[in-house]
């Protein structure tokens, strides 16, 4: 009997490759002409330049045990590190910078070093048990508990707190104080939200003990990388296979249909899908009915992205000398300024000085760029729909976010050969997953969290219809390439198969 996985995305590949490598018959359904749903690669702006459509770095990459599991680097899949992982520069001239190096990152962090010095520690102490304990299935108190008891008494509390309040304990000057809350709001986390230390500390840690990796030639190679395990073991991949409806009979999964009328029977049914579109199109019509059907119905998706990317014709003259070394680049001004785009997006505004994430593969993979070349990569989070619609407005957005990079690099826009904007509505119709150009897999505050994601008590990856898993991001631990959510579910699968 067939193991069904819906959707190839980074999640829905790594469960069918671990099935697949467990024995199980498994069949992964794609409703796209290609795999890898947001963790992919093109050159749709100018031949030679190899822009990542979703997905860009990776903090686990190097550390996910569900990834170094697979074993990918002996498939071919190799990361590249830039000199920097990730520099905060502001119009003050002021910068702070993390590195693994941590001595070049105390260095950037001036006054604040040694205050960087210690949470570095404090992290370096915990070492492959952090990553491990954070992508475990909830609770795994095996993975917990070997942290140390100090270490999770340390970790919760400061985890729980705003980004701001964290920042302000830790640090004295503004360029140290911008760094946490800039880092939390890669997701829907405002400075004061609870939890936003969390992410800030993890992604900032991430960065000064595994650096924010760069996978050579593009995010799809590591897709490639993970399908080439996938077949290896036997697994089957059908592209333009959209899932119609997932059929149910007293209570259990018997089968999947497709949009073209075909029926794949099956007794386990992986589906790497949002809780929306499970709870709107996928389940039979009792199920949707149900109490289960509207809870993920009622699933919050977080803001809005709204992305860039660029073919430039040399580096980004960045006024500052740390950007021009740094993987990715963060914009913001201060704690205020990051206060103020966080109203803004939650009055459902068009940001006037948008917070940018900037991705500079290219500095580290001279694969991503003819000689001479050079590729960018940015996004601001944004409200997912505006009074009037998107299309009025993406452009002059596109020229405010220009702007704002041209203010921190003079010169920036006389480098560009040629740009391609992706706003929120354009996002999801690229990929149905991507809830109103969420690309975080739901809601990151705090009632979509742990045990209430994505609906209690079915946060371990379980649904109520036997036999029906859901192992995406909308899963714990949350968004990020890292596999977990579909190796969690993995597992829970073959143990109620009992294979070993």
């Amino acid at each position: 009997m067939q193991t069904v996985v819906i959707g190839a995305g980074p999640n829905g590949m790594v469960a069918a490759a671990l099935l697949a490598r467990a024995g199980l018959a498994t069949t992964l359904l794609e409703a796209q002409p290609r795999p890898g749903g947001a963790l992919w690669s093109d050159e749709a702006i100018q031949p030679g330049y190899v822009h990542d459509v979703g997905a860009a770095f990776f903090p686990f990459a190097g550390v996910s045990p569900p990834l170094l599991a697979l074993k990918l680097d002996e498939v071919g899949l190799r990361y590249a590190h830039a000199p920097l992982d990730s520099a905060h520069p502001a119009r003050d001239g002021t910068c702070a910078s993390i590195s693994r190096d941590v001595e070049r990152s105390i260095a950037s962090f001036g006054v604040d070093g040694a205050a960087w010095a210690r949470l570095a520690r404090w992290q370096a102490a915990m070492g492959p048990r952090l990553a491990e304990a954070l992508l475990a299935p909830l609770v795994t108190l095996r993975t917990t508990w070997a942290l140390g008891p100090l270490n999770i008494a340390a970790l919760g509390w400061r985890g729980l707190l705003p980004s701001a309040l964290c920042a302000a304990v830790h640090f004295r000057t503004e360029a140290a104080r911008r760094v946490l809350p800039a880092l939390a709001l890669h997701v829907d986390l405002g400075p004061d939200d609870l939890v936003g230390a969390g992410l800030g500390l993890v992604l900032g840690l991430m960065a000064s003990w595994g650096g924010f990796g760069v996978p050579v030639g593009g995010a799809r190679s590591i897709s490639e990388a993970i399908l080439r395990r996938f077949t290896e073991a036997g697994g089957t991949l059908r592209l333009n296979a959209r899932v119609d409806r997932i059929l149910v009979r007293q209570g259990r999964v018997v089968a999947v249909r497709t949009a073209n009328g075909d029926e794949i029977p099956c007794e386990t049914v992986l589906a790497d899908v949002s809780p929306q579109a499970l709870g709107r199109r996928l389940l039979d019509e009792s199920a949707r009915s149900g109490w289960f059907g509207r809870q993920l119905r009622r699933y919050r998706a977080g803001w809005g992205t709204f992305k860039m990317d660029w073919a430039l014709s040399a580096p980004v003259p960045w006024s500052h000398p740390e950007p021009r070394e740094a993987a990715v680049v963060h914009t913001g001004e201060s704690v205020a300024d990051l206060r103020r785009f966080t109203r803004q997006v939650r009055r459902g505004e068009v940001p006037d000085d948008p917070y940018l994430v900037i991705g500079q593969q290219s500095l580290c993979d001279r694969a991503r760029a003819p000689a001479g070349g050079h590729t960018l990569w940015a996004y601001s989070r944004v409200p997912s729909h505006l009074e009037g619609g998107w299309g009025a407005r993406r452009e002059a957005f596109a020229d405010a976010i220009e702007r704002r990079i041209e203010e921190l690099a003079p010169g920036f826009r006389a480098t560009i050969l040629g740009r391609r904007i992706v706003s929120p509505p354009e996002l999801e119709a690229e990929n149905e997953n991507l809830v109103g150009g969420d690309l975080g897999g739901g809601s990151a505050q705090w009632d979509q969290q742990l045990f209430l994601r994505p609906v209690f008590p079915y946060y371990r990856y379980r649904t109520p219809i036997r036999g029906l898993y859901l192992c995406s991001a909308a899963t714990h631990p949350g968004a990020g390439v890292h596999g977990a959510c579909g190796a969690n579910a993995a597992a829970e699968a073959m143990r109620d198969r009992k294979v070993v």
